[in-house]
């Protein structure tokens, strides 16, 4: 039988034949091994080429899962992906050179490289939140590298993964790439499989159950994860500035971001002028003309009722518990509709210090002192990102170095995640691993160590058996020196 999951129906995993899938895919993969940089290149051409000509089917698709604008959807999904895949483009031939590396003297007459060759049969598991760019940025590197791939977009934005499935159905042989659909059996199913490597986006909890699974086939993994991404407002920063940036990072695509700002430390004695800045640049974004948010195109939706009522939940705890909930609009359920929220006066008590919110809610919490700001950093596990603003370098330095983060931006957010030169991904809990640029392909490429002999080393045959007065000295020799 079908399973039918939101009114979407789904092939059970023995209708799709995953182990069938698999084993096309493994059979291609010396092949797919053996290909060049040209060849790769053109394959990434083949996706930004249907990208450019698919765009607005793209924006459809996004806008039917979230009511997002298709502006939004422009910036978030397609730029960042272009982005990606032009990069890769124009540095693959230099990211698959063999790279040359020293070798000691007391190896004299050989020589030493690194080798990049792709890790086989990859899977991707695809989150909801930006399903297009998170299905498609890590296949890019994953091509880039020369492996086939299997790919799990969310069950959650079907509306996306049904585009995804066709967009590779036209533009892959079946033994290349291929796209499976399905909730958590599917999942599972994959999961039993012996990939090569698997990357998986998503939450911590589900993170640690990829892991698991990956532990039986000693399967290497990328996991983009997520947690509580701090803001630190110093002394001396610019709150106009400050606020129009976090507005736009934690309010886009309605917070459901894992690199959105998730709470705000903020200086006592300018906590009520950050408040009402921040009010202030709310209504300049979504009601530029006195109209409430739920009218405005420009806000997108919460991807389903599930996430809405905990998003719910999580503001009528800290309401409960103290908490000063402000709050541009009404909530609609039938819409899934969430305003753009502040809550201050929070507490570590609250469910919104404690979770990762992943909605339009920015707690904000107080300081006297920053090493006040910086414990209630460490406290909690290392964050995937983490965002500072001041003026004065020491303040910024002094947040930098007394703290951990995956990325960080200074006087900005999101944007880090843009440059392929820096390397995107986590800290234990919030990641492991690193993606993007350079970093992405490495991440689906094995580095094999090459060393070759050239004059037949005869230095170092003086050390086999049977040891003598020579080898003593020659490894003594070399104990010294070397």
């Amino acid at each position: 039988m079908n399973k039918v999951e939101n009114n979407i129906i789904f092939e059970t995993p023995h209708q799709q034949n995953i182990e069938g899938i698999f084993i096309q895919l493994k059979e291609n993969t010396q092949k797919m091994k053996n290909t060049n940089a040209k060849q790769r290149i053109q394959k990434l051409k083949k996706i930004e080429e249907y990208i450019l000509q698919n765009r607005e089917e793209i924006q459809k698709a996004v806008y039917a899962d979230f009511k997002k604008n298709p502006t939004e959807a422009d910036t978030t999904e397609i730029i960042s992906t272009l982005g990606l895949l032009r990069h890769a483009k124009r540095n693959l031939k230099q990211w698959m050179k063999p790279r040359r590396v020293g070798t000691p003297l007391n190896m004299f007459g050989s020589s030493s490289q690194i080798l990049p060759e792709p890790k086989g049969v990859c899977l991707i598991i695809a989150p909801w939140n930006y399903p297009f760019y998170l299905a498609i940025a890590p296949l890019i590197y994953a091509i880039a590298a020369g492996n086939t791939v299997m790919i799990k977009p969310s069950e959650i934005s079907h509306n996306t993964s049904a585009y995804i499935q066709k967009m590779m159905d036209e533009l892959f042989p079946a033994n290349e790439v291929k796209v499976v659909q399905g909730g958590v059996d599917v999942s599972t199913t994959l999961l039993k499989l012996k990939f090569n490597h698997i990357f998986f986006t998503g939450s911590p909890q589900v993170g640690k159950i990829v892991m698991r699974a990956a532990v039986d086939n000693l399967t290497s993994v990328t996991l983009e994860l997520g947690g509580k991404s701090p803001a630190v407002i110093c002394e001396d920063a610019d709150l106009k500035d400050a606020t129009d940036k976090l507005t736009w990072g934690k309010f886009i695509n309605a917070g459901q971001t894992c690199i959105a700002p998730d709470y705000a430390l903020v200086p006592k004695s300018r906590k009520d002028e950050f408040v009402e800045q921040m009010s202030n640049t709310i209504n300049e974004f979504y009601s530029p003309n006195g109209e409430v948010v739920s009218v405005s195109e420009d806000f997108c939706r919460i991807i389903n009722h599930s996430h809405y009522h905990r998003l719910k939940s999580i503001i009528d705890d800290a309401a409960e518990k103290g908490a000063t909930v402000i709050m541009n609009g009404e909530m609609d359920e039938s819409t899934k509709f969430i305003p753009p929220t502040i809550v201050t006066n929070v507490t570590n008590d609250m469910r919104i210090m404690q979770e990762e919110i992943f909605g339009p809610i920015l707690a904000v919490m107080d300081y006297e002192e920053i090493n006040q700001a910086l414990e209630v950093i460490e406290e909690k596990e290392k964050p995937l990102a983490l965002y500072v603003f001041g003026k004065k370098k020491k303040y910024i330095k002094n947040v930098i170095h007394n703290t951990t983060a995956g990325g960080t931006c200074i006087n900005d957010t999101i944007l880090h995640i843009n440059n392929p030169e820096l390397p995107f991904g986590g800290v234990n809990n919030s990641g492991i691993g690193k993606s993007h640029g350079k970093f992405g392909f490495d991440g689906f490429s094995n580095q094999r160590a090459v060393l070759k002999n050239r004059i037949g080393m005869t230095v170092v045959k003086t050390i086999y058996p049977p040891y003598g007065n020579l080898s003593k000295k020659l490894t003594d020799f070399i104990i010294k020196y070397f």
